[in-house]
């Protein structure tokens, strides 16, 4: 249940970082002409930023599954 729910939030982080990627890669003409002695196409930016909202959203769907998947149903279903 927790790898189930943990994948599923990383496909919609993936996906949400492909369309990112691609805007900002559609949008450097206009980045390339704001900044100043710096480029608008860089790489290591691109896969660290990308890297970091991946851990960090498959961090944010891992710590609730796994709070969740520490309860007794019976025990949920008697609380509500």
């Amino acid at each position: 249940m927790l790898r189930h729910v943990v994948s599923q939030g990383a496909r919609v982080v993936l996906v949400g970082v492909m369309i990112g990627v691609g805007a900002a890669l559609a949008s450097t003409r206009l980045l390339g002409a704001l900044l100043y002695d710096v480029k608008a196409v860089d790489p290591l930016v691109f896969a660290a930023m990308s890297l970091m909202m991946i851990g960090m959203c498959v961090l944010a769907s891992w710590v609730p599954a796994r709070r969740a998947s520490s309860v007794a149903p019976i025990e949920a279903l008697r609380s509500e």
